[in-house]
């Protein structure tokens, strides 16, 4: 025990070593090579913590740029009374995100129903054509194939049955409704953002969010079962709506209001211009959707009724043919019909052109009901909102203001118009 005291305390006695630079590192190796051993009753040293425990408890205890970060955000979110438009706003975004989400997977599954009904109705009419002629030849030469009779037979009524249910949905026109209830939707998306970026929303921009959700569900429902469905059969074409009415205050609407200086960008002139490009639309834009609208509805109508028509005239023919032409026939022509419907995508022409006459309408409304406030403080300005209506129409604003111009001018002579106000589709 005493030489291990003696070595300890030898250990503690200053060295030459110690102020020469030249040995401190051969010191170091040598400190590091004695293990000495625990002695009881030593205190002991509490575990060393890393660098990154040390970190982290400054960061979460001692940083006063986050404590003040913490309380700025708990200040921002649950005790001002300005922010509350702007949180209500971000919940509305949720539900507008999880809206796109959906109508874009449903999208792509009701275009690979179209895909796959169309493919496995064509084969199953297709191969009860084949075995109908074979049964046809059969019989011909004194040996009838039943088998064969009967199997065309069924073939042609599972493909009869099919065709009722796709016609009914029109997967192709159901696809296309979601790739537009996702582009409005992501639309809202953006308006909203704008809102939230320029600050202090209101009460009514949240309203107004609400009702244009709603809106958008109610014009491109999700369901297909229980009523829910759009008629893909309408009598007549009408353009799609999926805004919601417009709120005009018709008392103040009325009033004469003049302000002097504070005209908000507009003018009579630009008041012109904009019923000038109203007539435009309906005159040239909205009558001719509205007229190939029609064609599209009558031509899917009849080829709607015309492929579950001839399956059915074909599997009745099955069976009571003695040669196999009337089957193979008119299998063949519901084949063909089969792939002008689903293949050439009827229905989704039909809902493209519901939705341009919609965005039509839309842009009416709006210019309308705009100019018709006669409060010129509560109009959006008059330069963005021109802008605005050109960019809609793929036109800019020197181009808007030469179909106005040329439109009354037209007008004025008495004949019509040879152009159309959009130039987008």
């Amino acid at each position: 025990m005493n030489s291990l005291i003696y070595n300890m305390s030898s250990l503690r006695a200053p060295s030459p070593l110690l102020n020469n630079p030249l040995h401190s590192s051969s010191l170091k190796r040598i400190n590091c090579a004695i293990n000495v051993p625990k002695l009881p009753g030593l205190p002991k040293t509490p575990p060393r913590r890393s660098v990154v425990e040390d970190l982290h408890t400054f960061s979460t205890d001692r940083s006063p740029i986050l404590m003040e970060t913490k309380t700025l955000h708990h200040r921002d979110v649950y005790d001002s009374t300005i922010s509350k438009g702007t949180i209500q706003l971000y919940a509305i975004l949720e539900a507008v995100a999880d809206r796109i989400e959906m109508h874009n997977n449903l999208g792509e599954q009701r275009d690979n129903w179209n895909a796959l009904l169309l493919n496995s109705i064509n084969m199953l009419t297709l191969a009860a054509s084949t075995m109908a002629g074979v049964a046809g030849m059969g019989s011909s030469e004194g040996a009838p194939l039943l088998a064969l009779k009967l199997s065309s037979a069924l073939l042609f009524s599972a493909a009869t049955g099919m065709l009722l249910g796709t016609n009914k949905i029109q997967p192709s026109q159901l696809a296309e409704e979601q790739r537009n209830a996702a582009r409005l939707f992501k639309q809202l998306q953006t308006q909203i953002q704008t809102t939230i970026t320029i600050g202090n929303p209101s009460e009514g921009d949240v309203r107004d969010a609400i009702e244009k959700v709603l809106a958008l569900d109610k014009a491109y429902p999700l369901p297909l079962l229980g009523g829910a469905m759009l008629e893909k059969f309408p009598s007549k074409f009408e353009a799609a709506r999926w805004w919601p009415r417009s709120r005009l205050n018709n008392d103040k609407a009325k009033m004469e209001i003049i302000i002097k200086n504070k005209d908000n960008g507009w003018s009579v002139e630009l008041e012109e211009e904009m019923r000038e490009v109203i007539e435009v639309m309906k005159r040239k834009d909205m009558e001719d959707y509205e007229r190939l609208g029609n064609i599209a509805l009558k031509i899917n109508k009849g080829l709607a009724i015309s492929g579950p028509l001839l399956t059915g005239i074909a599997a009745l023919g099955s069976v009571f043919s003695e040669d196999g032409l009337v089957p193979v026939l008119a299998g063949a022509l519901a084949t063909v019909i089969n792939a002008l419907e689903h293949g050439g995508q009827v229905g989704m022409v039909f809902e493209m052109y519901r939705t341009c006459g919609g965005f039509f309408q839309l842009l009416e409304e709006t210019i309308e009901s705009t100019i018709e406030d006669k409060d010129l403080e509560r109009r959006e300005n008059g330069e963005l909102f021109e802008m605005k209506m050109a960019l809609q129409l793929g036109r800019s604003v020197s181009q808007l203001r030469e179909l106005a111009s040329k439109s009354a001018s037209c007008r004025i002579q008495g004949r019509e118009i040879d152009e159309f106000a959009c130039k987008l589709f």
